[in-house]
């Protein structure tokens, strides 16, 4: 089959299969599938309830499946003819990815596994709703600096257990009897819970358990933490502007021209030649009047 027959084949399926995705209840079936299948999972949790419903369950499940796969189908033609947008949209491959997953054979033999991808599917409301998905993609973005903080903080919670070893590990063994259990203490503490019992029975051991204890609240649960907060809001400002300047969708390929199309240009083409060869002779003509009108006056003179 010719190639300029075969892509207007590709658009206008392209066109179809777009109405039918971009359409809203096309997102609000989608959504409430997810949602079906999110009720499913959780009731899958009720053994008697799994084990008398076992397989309306099962069919359940393959007619979400199905529903998944078919909706997969329907996006991925309706980018036929520009393949390459859909494989730039990386929720498009999350959503083709849990939906693959699902028909290989070694994942479908392990239960736990195929319960952990149904469970990944409801993720895709994010694709749905906006606002969930500014907030995932900023949780995204924001994973860098949230490296950086929990490498601060590891170093903080180090520095500052080692010191509660050395100067409460004697006195109060079950809190600073090793690293691991100061390590702990302090982390809990980080959350300001039971910050008042510790401070009393440090008071008891040495007075300048109140500079460890202040220094360390303020380090670790008002400056980390606000820290901590900043990176997470500069990410969720980024996303959304990330979200309000997408780029335009590619336009779809023009249909190469027809048979028509080039009989027609060709015919406009010969018309312009010969115009332009009309316009020269009657360039060249006027000169030779002009010049005969010229030399009659002579005579006549």
């Amino acid at each position: 089959m010719p190639e300029h027959r075969v892509r207007p084949a590709r658009t206008a399926l392209a066109l179809r299969c777009r109405a039918v995705t971009e359409a809203r209840w096309f997102a609000v079936a989608v959504f409430v599938l997810i949602l079906v299948n999110a009720a499913l999972l959780g009731i899958e949790t009720y053994s008697g309830v799994a084990a008398d419903w076992h397989h309306w369950l099962r069919a359940a499940e393959h007619t979400c499946l199905a529903a998944f796969t078919v909706e997969i189908l329907l996006r991925m033609a309706a980018h036929a003819d520009r393949p390459r947008a859909f494989l730039k949209d990386p929720w498009n491959l999350f959503d083709l990815a849990v939906v693959l997953c699902a028909f290989l054979p070694f994942l479908r033999e392990n239960s736990t596994v195929l319960r952990l991808l149904r469970l990944a599917r409801v993720l895709r409301t994010a694709r749905f709703l906006p606002q969930l998905r500014v907030v995932l993609v900023a949780v995204a973005r924001s994973l860098p600096g949230t490296l950086s903080f929990l490498l601060v903080g590891a170093l903080l919670l180090y520095v500052y257990a080692m010191v509660g070893w050395v100067f409460f590990g004697r006195h109060d063994p079950e809190h600073y009897g090793s690293l691991g259990r100061a390590v702990l203490t302090l982390f809990l503490l980080m959350t300001l819970d039971g910050i008042g019992d510790a401070v009393h029975a440090g008071l008891d051991i040495s007075r300048w358990s109140l500079l460890y204890y202040g220094s360390y609240v303020l380090l670790a649960s008002f400056v980390l933490v606000n820290v901590l907060v900043g990176v997470v809001i500069t990410s969720l400002d980024e996303a959304r502007d990330m979200d309000q300047d997408k780029p335009p969708a590619e336009p779809p390929h023009t249909d190469p021209p027809t048979d028509d199309h080039l009989s027609l240009r060709r015919r406009i083409d010969e018309a312009r030649r010969a115009l332009d060869a009309l316009e020269q002779e009657l360039g060249g003509s006027a000169p030779d009047a002009s010049a005969g009108t010229a030399a009659q006056g002579r005579l006549q003179v």
